[in-house]
């Protein structure tokens, strides 16, 4: 089983934008108003979590961006 990043690849970046090219990803990004981040070598990088929710449409936010929270319940621990 393989564990995935949680960034896209560049493929998938590739796949999601259309463009190989950074600065062409970075436009349509842009233009799409995804949230990125900037590599040092001026990549873009696009969370994992987030691409699914832009992808499903669904307005990614803090609330709803983080897996279901539970808390450990020993109420009914004697």
């Amino acid at each position: 089983m393989e564990i995935q990043s949680e960034t896209l690849t560049e493929e998938e970046l590739t796949v999601i934008t259309g463009y190989l090219l950074p600065y062409k990803q970075i436009q349509w990004l842009t233009d799409n108003r995804w949230e990125f981040v900037l590599t040092g070598a001026r990549r873009p990088v696009v969370g994992r979590v987030y691409a699914r929710l832009k992808l499903a449409g669904v307005k990614p936010s803090a609330s709803n961006a983080v897996a279901e929270t539970w808390t450990l319940d020993l109420s009914n621990v004697s």
